[in-house]
C-alpha cells in the first residue's frame, strides 16, 4: 500500500472530521477529542501499511506538530477573551498561576517519585509536563467567540481560557529546570543560579514584552482609522492571524524569551485595541479552524500510537497516578487556590476540576525528552499519554452537563437577583 497516498487521504479526513464533528455531536453525550482519538486507534490498529506514530522515534516531528498546535490555540484563547487584562479582573487567573500550578508541580513531582520510583530530574519533568491546562479538549469549558460586551464571559470559563492562555508557556521555567537537573546534576548548586536568572526573570518578561511589541504593531497596522478604511483587516484576516503567531513566536525565541507567552500576550494587546471591531471574530474564526484541524491531527495520532502499544507496558502504579492528578491533585490544588478569591463556590468546584491536560503536555514531554537523557523515557511517555488520553474521557464526558448545570444555577441566581436573567450582569455562584 502507497504510504505517501494514505498518509494524504488520512489527513483530508482529518480535515473533514474537524469540519464536521462540532455539527454532529452538538447534542452527543460524548466530545469531539473522544471519537478523534477513538478513529485514529481503529484507523492505525487496522491498517498495517501506516507507520507507527511513535513520538520518541519521531521526535522531532512531534515537538514541532504540538508546539504549532499549541501556539495557535494560544492565539485563539487571547482573541475570545472579553475581559481587557487586569489585577482584579484577573484575580482567578494569577491565583491559578501562582499558587495552583506550582502546587500542583511540587505535589505530582512527590508522586512520580513515590509511586514510580522517579529520579528527581524525571519527576520534575513529569511535573511539569502534566502542569498546563488545555480547554481545547473540552471546548464547552472555554469562553466563545470574541463580543463587545467585557463583562459577558462568566468566572469559570474565563478562568479556564485565559489560566490556560499563560500557563502554556509558564510551565517552560519548569521543563527548563528538569533539564537542567538531567544535565548539570541534581543539586541545586549546579543549576538555580542560571536558572533563576535565565529561565525566570529573563526568559517570562521577555516574552511578555515582545508579545505586547509585537501586537501594538499588528493592531496599528490593520485597526488604525486608515487601515480601516482600505479595509486591510477585512481583506488580510488569515495572514493577520498567521503574522501574529509567527512574529510573536520567532522575535521571542529569538529574545530568548517565551514564544508561548508572547504568542498569548500578542494576542490580548491585539484584542485590546477597539474591542467592538467586527474583525476580531473574524480573527477568531480563522484560529478557530486552524486550531481545530492540528488538533485533529495531533489526536489522530495519539490514537494511533496507542493502537500500537505505546500503554502496553502501563501497570496499576501508573493508572493510579494518572487517577491522582487529576482527581485529586487538580482540584486540591485549584481549589486552595481559588479560595478567599471572588468565585462562588460552585465556580470554584468547576474550575477546580476542569484542569483538562492536552496538547501542551505532550509537547512539553517531546521538547524535553530532544534536550536531555531521561532516564525511562518510554515510560515517562506513556504516562503522559495516559494522563491526556483520560482528561479526555473524563473531562469530555462531564463538560457539558456540567457547565449546563451551573450555567442554570447562575441563570437562577441572577434572576433571583435581578429579576432577569437575560439582562442581568453575570453573577458568581
Amino acid at each position: 500500500m502507497d504510504a505517501t497516498g494514505l498518509t494524504y487521504a488520512i489527513a483530508g479526513a482529518a480535515a473533514l472530521l474537524a469540519a464536521l464533528l462540532p455539527r454532529l455531536l452538538r447534542r452527543a453525550p460524548v466530545s469531539e477529542p473522544m471519537i478523534v482519538v477513538a478513529i485514529g486507534m481503529a484507523v492505525f490498529a487496522l491498517v498495517d501499511g501506516l507507520p507507527t506514530p511513535d513520538p520518541i522515534a519521531h521526535e522531532t516531528v512531534a515537538v514541532h506538530l504540538t508546539e504549532g498546535c499549541v501556539i495557535i490555540s494560544l492565539l485563539g484563547a487571547g482573541l475570545a477573551l472579553d475581559r481587557p487584562v487586569g489585577r482584579r479582573r484577573w484575580a482567578s487567573t494569577w491565583r491559578l498561576l501562582a499558587i495552583t500550578m506550582p502546587a500542583a508541580i511540587g505535589l505530582t513531582a512527590l508522586l512520580g517519585g513515590w509511586l514510580l520510583g522517579l529520579g528527581a530530574a524525571a519527576a520534575v519533568l513529569l511535573a511539569a509536563t502534566l502542569a498546563p491546562t488545555d480547554p481545547v479538549l473540552a471546548s464547552e469549558v472555554q469562553v466563545a467567540e470574541p463580543s463587545d460586551d467585557t463583562e459577558s464571559e462568566d468566572e469559570a470559563r474565563f478562568a479556564l481560557t485565559s489560566e490556560a492562555g499563560l500557563n502554556d508557556g509558564l510551565a517552560f521555567p519548569f521543563t527548563y529546570a528538569a533539564i537542567a537537573m538531567a544535565t548539570l546534576g541534581a543539586a541545586p548548586s549546579h543549576w538555580l543560579g542560571t536558572w533563576l536568572l535565565l529561565d525566570v526573570l529573563w526568559r517570562i518578561p521577555a516574552g511578555v514584552a515582545v508579545g505586547i511589541a509585537v501586537g501594538w504593531v499588528l493592531r496599528l497596522l490593520f485597526f488604525s482609522a486608515r487601515s480601516r478604511q482600505a479595509g486591510l483587516a477585512d481583506k488580510a484576516g488569515g495572514f493577520v492571524a498567521l503574522a501574529s503567531v509567527f512574529l510573536a513566536y520567532g522575535a521571542a525565541e529569538l529574545a530568548a524569551g517565551y514564544g508561548f507567552v508572547a504568542v498569548f500576550a500578542c494576542a490580548c494587546t491585539i484584542r485590546a485595541g477597539e474591542r467592538s471591531h467586527g474583525q476580531h471574530r473574524v480573527l477568531h474564526a480563522y484560529v478557530e479552524q486552524l486550531e481545530r484541524l492540528l488538533t485533529v491531527l495531533v489526536l489522530v495520532l495519539l490514537g494511533g500510537a496507542v493502537a500500537r502499544g505505546s500503554l502496553a507496558d502501563i501497570g496499576w502504579t501508573e493508572g493510579l497516578l494518572a487517577a491522582l492528578v487529576l482527581l485529586v491533585v487538580r482540584p486540591l490544588t485549584g481549589w486552595l487556590g481559588l479560595a478567599g478569591g471572588c468565585t462562588g463556590r460552585r465556580e470554584r468546584a468547576v474550575i477546580s476540576f476542569f484542569g483538562v491536560r492536552g496538547i501542551g503536555s505532550l509537547y512539553y514531554m517531546a521538547y524535553a525528552t530532544g534536550e536531555a537523557e531521561f532516564p525511562g523515557e518510554e515510560r515517562l511517555w506513556a504516562v503522559t499519554q495516559l494522563v491526556v488520553l483520560a482528561s479526555v474521557v473524563l473531562h469530555g464526558v462531564t463538560a457539558t452537563p456540567v457547565m449546563t448545570w451551573l450555567d442554570r444555577h447562575r441563570a437562577a441566581t441572577a434572576e433571583a437577583l435581578h429579576g432577569t436573567p437575560d439582562r442581568a450582569p453575570v453573577t458568581p455562584v
